[in-house]
């Protein structure tokens, strides 16, 4: 029973591991500000999650196991919550989100002949 515990605990920490990888590279491959904190609230909140759930089934004292899942409320209500905040205010402050009006990406719809001479 317990090489079941560990092996369920194990997969909870590395996915969540891993999540939080892919997001640090999101946050620096994603074009602007609004799809970053999206990718960084939404997969942040998630990765926490699987964390702190693997570490909750390993943990013997049900005082710490509370303290976790404690934790894991706040983390669930005050991640969304700061991600939109910034989203907002960066919003009022007059940044605008990048928009792809043609339905095409931006380099494919350059002049091919800008820049020659």
């Amino acid at each position: 029973m317990d090489l079941v515990l560990d092996i369920i605990t194990w997969i909870l920490m590395l996915t969540g591991c891993v999540l939080l990888i892919i997001t640090g590279f999101g946050l620096l491959r994603l074009p602007d500000l609004y799809t970053r904190i999206h990718a960084g609230g939404m997969a942040d909140t998630l990765a926490t999650f699987l964390i702190f759930i693997g570490l909750a089934l390993q943990s013997d004292d049900f005082l710490v196991t509370a303290k976790l899942l404690m934790v894991i409320v706040f983390v669930f209500f005050t991640s969304p919550t700061a991600s939109y905040a910034l989203a907002h205010a960066s919003f009022v402050a007059g940044l605008k989100p990048m928009l792809d009006t043609t339905g095409s990406d931006q380099r494919d719809s350059a002049d091919p002949d800008e820049g020659k001479d």
